[in-house]
């Protein structure tokens, strides 16, 4: 089965605790805070791979967590940051964020990789914090949690030539004639049920990369038949072979079926230069037939070949057409857009209110929250101070809190009152 599709959940390391400590050494009677910062929480990379060619690993793993941070420790000893994951995917893989739908990247290089998961920050140990007028703090924070999210993987496979057609037009025997793949090839509609890849090597200077889609039918880019699940795939290639059944009732028909549902898919699809080939001339009936095809596509301005795929008849002037086509049409492979993240005032928030309590959001003051070390009376004051010096005390008393409400800074549950924190 071809895996080209799959859902997995990246969760980034959290950042490690800063420390509370302090000096003690010989001959140094007031040594000071000593205690170290946390490190840094590992990033999730996903990175592409030539070495791959499908999705199926993600299957039995969709989990991925590098390593923490680790914690702050005395005598100033800042805590080793949390090795990076490196997620290996096939080329011509397009990332997106499961819940925005953000494109996080587009990977069509080997070696080319996008960070999908930011690591948390390392929470300061008690060093960081001596002032001349508190030169002996007994406050830390926490490590700041890694970023969290579900991402879909969608692989669109990069090959030159894409085999266009209705099922049985004889594509997969095409490409099993031009080049050392071996799809299954059978006298019934549908037998390709994935795409199949094969070099196809005219000389030493002069070779490219054909790709055998599953048969379409009419309404595939709506979700009939199989091949709507592969039409992604062609938007890669440069160049498409529209293989028409010469044994057909009616194949300038299904011409227009094809290009109908190619447009209706995208238009930047169905604008790809195309070669039409009649195929079966083995076949008297396909003979008879050609001439009527070959003078009703000329009167659309398209120049047709005829060939035998199972004979091998005309197959060679097909390949060397479609070489000198692609060699005329620029080699760029279109690359899916990548979303730009949008600069967010971090300090702003908001305040709303429902039957639980007052909700606060807001990015700064959520991180100060999931940062602050709640069982340290120090750390509860600086944590006031902050919610003071970001108007957040202020704009709850405006918005009617009283004493006794409960407050949720992000994940985090407080009460409001004279000793709230």
């Amino acid at each position: 089965m071809f895996f080209d599709e799959a859902k997995i959940h990246v969760n980034a390391g959290r950042g490690g605790n800063g420390c509370v400590a302090f000096r003690r050494e010989w001959g140094v009677p007031r040594g000071g805070p000593s205690g170290g910062n946390g490190g840094k929480g590992g990033d999730v990379y996903v990175q592409a791979s030539a070495r791959l060619n499908t999705l199926v690993a993600f299957q039995h793993q969709n989990y991925f967590a590098p390593k923490p941070g680790q914690h702050g420790r005395g005598n100033n000893q800042v805590g080793r940051s949390g090795k990076s994951l490196v997620i290996q995917v096939p080329l011509g893989t397009v990332i997106r964020d499961a819940d925005t739908g953000q494109v996080l990247g587009d990977l069509i290089e080997d070696g080319q990789q996008v960070c999908v998961g930011r690591g948390g920050r390392g929470g300061r140990g008690n060093t960081a914090f001596a002032t001349p007028t508190n030169q002996a703090p007994r406050i830390s924070e926490r490590g700041e949690p890694g970023q969290e999210r579900w991402l879909e993987l969608e692989l669109r496979i990069i090959a030159d030539v894409g085999l266009v057609g209705m099922p049985n037009a004889g594509k997969s025997t095409l490409l099993a004639t031009v080049s050392a793949a071996r799809p299954k090839i059978a006298p019934y509609p549908f037998t390709t049920l994935q795409p199949n890849l094969g070099v196809v090597s005219l000389n030493y200077e002069t070779s490219f990369v054909l790709a055998d889609l599953p048969g379409l039918i009419e309404g595939a880019s709506r979700g009939a038949g199989l091949g709507h699940q592969f039409l992604r795939h062609v938007e890669r290639t440069r160049l498409l072979v529209h293989l028409l059944d010469g044994l057909a009732g009616d194949p300038l028909h299904n011409y227009g079926v094809i290009n109908r549902e190619l447009f209706s898919f995208s238009q930047r699809l169905a604008s790809k230069p195309q070669i039409v080939v009649l195929n079966k001339m083995d076949v008297p009936d396909a003979r008879e037939v050609w001439p009527l095809v070959k003078e009703m596509l000329a009167e659309r301005g398209v120049e047709p070949f005829c060939i035998s795929a199972a004979t091998g008849e005309g197959v060679q002037d097909l390949l060397w057409e479609i070489a000198r086509r692609l060699s005329e049409i620029p080699a760029e492979i279109p690359v899916e857009e990548v979303d730009i993240e949008p600069e967010v005032d971090e300090k702003a928030f908001g305040i709303e209110f429902d039957g639980e309590g007052w909700h606060v959001r807001g990015i700064a003051i959520e991180r100060a929250a999931t940062m602050t070390n709640w069982d340290q009376y120090e750390s509860q004051a600086r944590f006031q101070r902050i919610l003071e010096a970001m108007g957040v005390t202020m704009a709850l008393r405006e918005a009617g809190v009283t004493e006794g409400d409960t407050v949720f800074v992000g994940d985090t549950e407080l009460q409001w009152g004279w000793q709230a924190l």
